[in-house]
């Protein structure tokens, strides 16, 4: 029988290797979940997991495609489904995630003329446009194989980003011949800035060979090319230390002599001589450029030109993907005659270590949160992935939890999405079943999307909750308490009791009143199959923020 579009959009779906569609059903998408159940009942390889909400959805996509190489799709209805799903998107932009948002639309005929159909947008492909990298509609059943190839690609390929694609209800529902298009090879990541004449690899090698104290400021972007390898043996290689952003926790192991994490920024990057910055915007939470010794050199490396002007200083600039150029660089150092020449002294080791040190006693004078970050570290194996959201505990997280594998340590980037950390570790542990998988919360964020504790029971997603209870918006109400002489407004909460609320679900819930008792639950829920949640009652901490860089503490609520 000749397929009609959703069959097509399926068929292409497999052949890109997708193998999780995550979406909430509705009325626009009947044609594609029933060509989803008949491929699954012909042995198909996509599983559908159906979300109680569409951001719930789409965070899960966007998380699955960040850890686990493969495409994330989530599939929603127009209309308040794609206005649902946008959070979740706008973070995968944020966090270079090559998720691909599939939108049903009102039929062809009536689109934009605003006669008041069913989840009817004003300008449905505006929107989806706004927070992605590419996006399309399709006007044909026979366009959707290409559209849906296309939109993969453009998804991994250059810098990793959400694409969207828009199929009117009408060209799902069509049937016509159509041309299924072979899937796409990884992406052509040997690309370095354009022309050989303009290529500055040699040029940096240069400056990083003859320096005396090179030092590498990593981003996320490391972790989005896989190129956390590349940069270690690059480092190793200098015997240069490399600072890592918040997004890139783990590209070179904690554990490692030249691991340091964002907080040794302020104090390694003016004493540097060379600087090289690989996929980071390399900007403080302020937008400014983190600071550097007038005159060091400065060469900035991203797949992103946009990353690579002003307000940043550089010398050197090349628009190249991570992995590549990391390991062209390696190459250029390595096949010197003399690799190290010129180089009159390194980093003083007592220098390195009296700047960890620093770090270290930082992070533990912010009681009880290091305790608490402590007992995570504990009882999560090291590569188990920890999804940290925006509490307080998560905060200082961010820049004293040890990361020892790669993409192992999840946040919403620059979004700063609350809500996002629990689906999104849904969407982790379906990607990665055979690891363990905690996200972080407080009372307040979590809320947001505790309607998925539905999902992991259904699916059996055996992700473990951590939801620190203090009963408010804890910074907001900390902002209220010093900045507005204590006129407290909508920052106190009626949370719910968070076992019972589990256990509702048929969730196993425990109540972990201390760190101590908070690392023994985890070690063992983490042994047990299936969902769980602990809850841990705390009251007001002190704020983390003097420590994040300067970081504004009206960025967040919880």
């Amino acid at each position: 029988m000749t397929p009609s579009g959703a069959e097509a959009l399926v068929g292409q779906l497999e052949r890109e290797g997708v193998r999780h569609v995550f979406g909430v059903p509705g009325v626009q998408l009947d044609h594609v979940l029933d060509a989803l159940a008949r491929a699954r009942a012909a042995g198909g390889p996509i599983e559908y997991i159906a979300a109680r909400h569409e951001q719930g959805a789409a965070h899960m996509a966007e998380a699955y495609a960040r850890t686990s190489g493969r495409p994330g799709v989530c599939l929603v209805v127009p209309g308040p489904g794609v206005l649902n799903a946008l959070p979740a998107v706008a973070t995968g932009y944020a966090c270079s995630s090559p998720m691909l948002c599939v939108a049903a639309d009102i039929p062809s005929p009536l689109a934009g003329r605003g006669l008041g159909m069913l989840h009817e947008l004003p300008d449905q492909d505006g929107v989806l446009a706004s927070v992605t990298k590419w996006s399309a509609r399709a006007e044909t059943p026979a366009g959707i194989p290409g559209l849906v190839h296309e939109a993969i690609r453009q998804s991994r390929s250059g810098r990793p980003r959400p694409v969207g694609l828009t199929i009117p209800t009408d060209v799902l529902t069509a049937r016509a011949e159509t041309a299924p298009v072979p899937a796409g090879r990884a992406p052509d990541r040997d690309r370095v800035s354009g022309p050989p004449e303009q290529d500055v690899l040699p040029e940096i090698a240069a400056v990083l060979r003859t320096a005396r104290r090179p030092l590498i400021h990593a981003g996320g972007g490391v972790l989005a090319s896989r190129a956390g390898a590349a940069l270690t043996a690059l480092a190793e290689e200098l015997s240069a230390p490399v600072v890592m952003s918040r997004n890139a926790g783990g590209a070179v192991p904690a554990h490692h002599a030249l691991a340091f994490p964002s907080l040794a920024a302020p104090r390694l990057l003016p004493s540097a001589d060379a600087v090289l910055v690989v996929g980071s915007r390399f900007l403080t939470p302020r937008g400014t450029a983190l600071p550097t010794a007038p005159e060091a050199a400065v060469a900035l490396v991203n797949a992103d030109p946009a990353d690579l002007g002003p307000p940043r200083r550089a010398d050197l600039t090349l628009c190249a993907d991570a992995r590549t150029a990391l390991e062209k660089l390696r190459a250029e150092l390595t096949a010197a005659p003399e690799p190290r020449a010129g180089r009159e002294s390194g980093w003083p080791p007592g220098e390195l270590a009296d700047v960890r040190a620093w770090c270290a006693r930082k992070v533990e004078s912010v009681e009880p949160q290091w305790s608490y970050v402590r007992a995570l570290r504990e009882a999560i194996p090291d590569d188990g992935f920890l999804v940290n959201e925006l509490t307080q505990v998560g905060y200082l997280a961010a820049v004293g939890y040890p990361v020892h594998h790669p993409g192992t340590f999840l946040t919403p980037g620059y979004q700063g999405t609350l809500g996002y950390g629990y689906p999104s570790a849904l969407g982790v542990k379906v990607g990665n079943p055979d690891r363990a998988v905690v996200s972080v919360n407080g009372d307040g964020g979590f809320c947001w999307n505790m309607q998925e504790l539905a999902t992991a029971r259904k699916y059996g997603i055996a992700v473990t909750a951590v939801v620190f209870n203090d009963n408010a918006y804890g910074n907001v109400r900390r902002i209220q308490a010093d900045e507005f002489e204590g006129r407290f407004i909508g920052s106190d909460l009626a949370s719910p009791d968070f076992v019972r609320l589990a256990e509702s679900f048929s969730v196993p819930a425990v109540r972990a009143e201390t760190p101590a008792r908070l690392a023994g639950a985890l070690k063992e829920c983490l042994g047990e199959p299936g969902p769980s949640l602990i809850e841990v009652p705390v009251t007001e901490m002190p704020s983390v923020w003097p420590l994040l860089l300067g970081g504004s503490p009206g960025s967040v609520r919880d």
